[in-house]
């Protein structure tokens, strides 16, 4: 099959998707990829063919102030969210839809597959299925679908439970429907006309998944809040880890056991101002003699990370995942999507704190589940922090929330779901 992957020109929605075509090449089919400049090596790297995506969406994957500088002085929050969602997103729309359209005019492609942020291929879905490619949508953050509580999907909020807590849900919606929901509605159906479509009534962040053929979710259905879904979704479990993509540390021999093991990152993404995470949590474990700091820096030097840092401190730049998390004892993190699935598929439990894109909306289901603590702040003190990572070491019970879920995942073949799904779709096309 002729297979085209189009991504948001982001990290941590295009890295799934590579993954994703890796997977699909070694099953024999053929993979094109649009997306941004800077991926085209990664992406011929693993034997896909490369389009760029046109230049007034072809934006830094590390800089998304370059497109929204609005941002860096906006707190997070349902403000933060409108503008990231209409300047990165909808306003990519029209140039996405042309990039995709050019693409597809000279491959005869099987199946599409898309991020779930990629809302370039929403005026193709609202036109006949006759006319297109099946679209298969990749779940790259928690499930862009409504809850029956009400509360909006990245709001951070565990399931209601209480009459007070649906009243409370209520009205926080309200303010979010008027906050985030209606101007981007505006914002979106302009966007259409302007390319003979719409309007649409359906929240941005639904409309894809409502309209696609297939959602892959890349988790399992433990770690999302329970609610009714529509039947295209397939939960796949998480990829799996590329293996060698970095070597490991000169103080490999060191992680014997003989500590416990603290592995920290802050992502690709948002790890550019390393005093939101990283440096509390080496200052908040300094003095724990028990316990391995370990610290990966998401690819910028190791020199960005402040000091002081402790004796007990190990950094890297980058490090094999597949290598460390075995022998990591709790994971704190920003709350990655893609980093937090993989620590529960490895048994580790976490210590989340990010509020950032969709991380409250990860982290509450961290909590909610029972893998871990969430500290719910984009910046925790090193004693709040101290406190939970100790809590998690210490309390048995967070590692068997976690090795409940490595179960979970461990009953998916993921490999095999991505390729039966992509098929599945092409040969309802036939």
């Amino acid at each position: 099959m002729k297979i085209l992957i189009a991504s948001t020109p982001a990290s941590g929605l295009f890295n799934p998707l590579l993954a994703i075509g890796r997977i699909l090449i070694a099953a024999g089919h053929e993979v094109t990829a649009l997306t941004g400049s800077a991926f085209r090596q990664r992406v011929e790297g693993i034997g896909a063919k490369f389009h760029p995506l046109p230049a007034q969406v072809d934006f830094d994957p590390g800089n998304i102030h370059a497109v929204a500088p609005e941002l860096k002085n906006t707190r997070p929050g349902p403000e933060w969210l409108r503008i990231s969602l209409e300047r990165v997103f909808v306003d990519s729309i029209r140039g996405q839809h042309e990039g995709t359209g050019e693409v597809l005019r000279d491959l005869l492609a099987d199946v599409i597959v898309v991020d779930d942020m990629f809302f370039g291929v929403l005026p193709m879905l609202l036109g006949p299925s006759s006319e297109r490619p099946p679209v298969i949508v990749c779940g790259t953050s928690v499930l862009h679908w409504r809850r029956e509580d009400g509360a909006p999907v990245f709001s951070g909020l565990p399931p209601a439970t209480t009459k007070a807590q649906f009243d409370e849900y209520a009205t926080i919606a309200r303010d979010y429907d008027r906050i985030v929901n209606q101007p981007l509605a505006l914002r979106l159906n302009q966007v259409l006309a302007g390319l003979g479509l719409g309007p649409v009534h359906t929240p941005l962040l639904e409309c894809v998944v409502e309209l696609a053929d297939v959602d892959m979710q890349l988790s399992v259905p433990g770690f999302e809040f329970p609610r009714a879904m529509p039947a295209t979704v397939n939960f796949v479990g998480a990829l799996p880890i590329i293996p060698n993509q970095a070597p490991r540390p000169s103080w490999a021999h060191e992680l014997d056991g003989s500590r416990k093991v603290v592995l920290v990152t802050q992502g690709t993404v948002a790890n550019h101002d390393f005093s939101l995470l990283v440096a509390p949590t080496l200052a908040a474990l300094a003095n724990e003699r028990d316990v391995l700091v370990v610290v990966t820096a998401g690819g910028r030097p190791t020199d960005a990370i402040p000091g002081p840092i402790p004796g007990n401190a190990r950094l890297a730049s980058y490090l094999p995942f597949e290598w460390i998390l075995p022998k990591t004892d709790v994971f704190v993190t920003n709350g990655g999507y893609g980093s937090v699935n993989q620590a529960m598929s490895f048994s580790v439990p976490l210590v989340t704190a990010g509020l950032t894109e969709d991380k409250a909306a990860v982290n509450a289901r961290v909590a909610w589940s029972g893998v871990g603590i969430d500290l719910a702040t984009n910046q925790p003190s090193p004693e709040s922090l101290r406190d939970a990572i100790r809590t998690v070491l210490d309390n048995s019970e967070y590692r068997a929330r976690a090795s409940l879920m490595a179960e979970e995942f461990a009953r998916i073949d993921t490999r095999s779901e991505i390729v039966r799904i992509v098929a599945a779709a092409a040969s309802r096309r036939r």
